[in-house]
């Protein structure tokens, strides 16, 4: 993994050193989420998963459910709500 030591500019931008860029294929324009786990502050590309949905479902560091999902209808929430962001 590679690492690199930047300062937050006054406007609290980061610049992700082009090495990490070119690694992980962030292009000029290529929408990324932010966010925080535990102490740490994680950006990744933004959009659908790269991997299936019910490992990314998985993945994700929200409780998990201790009962049955309903997959369709969380299909079709995450495709409205996709919808409306557009």
């Amino acid at each position: 993994m590679r690492k690199a030591t930047r300062v937050v500019g006054p406007k609290g931008q980061v610049v992700i050193p082009k090495e990490i860029r070119d690694q992980v294929g962030l292009l000029e324009g290529t929408d990324v989420l932010v966010e925080v786990r535990n102490d740490e502050v994680v950006v990744r590309r933004a959009g659908p998963p790269t991997k299936s949905y019910v490992e990314y479902f998985t993945s994700t560091h929200a409780p998990k459910v201790k009962g049955r999902v309903n997959v369709k209808a969380l299909i079709e929430e995450e495709t409205i709500e996709r919808s409306r962001l557009r």
